[in-house]
């Protein structure tokens, strides 16, 4: 019986595992995959992709969803991603969303700080308005999304929990007693 050292054993095998990772790794690297995906800043002209709205005249989070093909859609407000989103009839192939994080730019007057909306934490039912009523901001730390509920009100949500009878595109105004 030969002695075979524990730790040459053990590289011996790993080898054919090695390779089969590498090999996985470079079909990864081929045609067929693509780069992550990053978000497009919002310019005096992006306008939404419901309504033509330009997005830098209104107030609250702005989104974006990207597909595998074809321009991104741009959204005044992030109910209106949601509720795109969250269509049965959705079929486009989504790469990403982004949301903006509420805590670190101006609720007027927002402009950049993109985090991906999957990850996001978002606050509804509160007392600020986005573009077209209600709408939920979005934030990237469960702390500031629980000290904005706690200044205006609502309940903080991940994105899975945000349902589409929460998002729907009437502007809340059957609901909202504010108007």
């Amino acid at each position: 019986m030969k002695f075979v050292p524990l730790s040459r054993a053990r590289s011996a095998a790993a080898k054919p595992l090695l390779a089969a990772c590498a090999a996985i790794a470079l079909a990864a690297c081929g045609p067929g995959s693509q780069a992550p995906v990053a978000p497009a800043e919002v310019t005096r002209d992006t306008v939404c992709s419901l309504d033509g709205m330009l997005l830098a005249d209104y107030p609250g989070p702005k989104a974006q969803i990207h597909y595998d093909q074809g321009p991104p859609d741009f959204f005044c407000d992030t109910v209106e991603m949601f509720s795109i989103y969250l269509r049965p009839e959705q079929k486009r192939r989504v790469r990403a969303l982004f949301v903006q994080d509420m805590a670190k730019t101006e609720w007027n007057n927002p402009s950049g700080h993109w985090i991906d909306a999957k990850t996001a934490l978002y606050v509804i039912g509160s007392d600020m308005r986005g573009s077209m009523g209600p709408t939920l901001a979005s934030f990237s730390r469960e702390e500031d999304a629980k000290a904005f509920a706690a200044k205006h009100g609502g309940r903080v949500l991940r994105f899975d929990e945000v349902k589409p009878d929460m998002v729907t595109l009437d502007g809340g105004v059957i609901r909202d007693k504010m108007m």
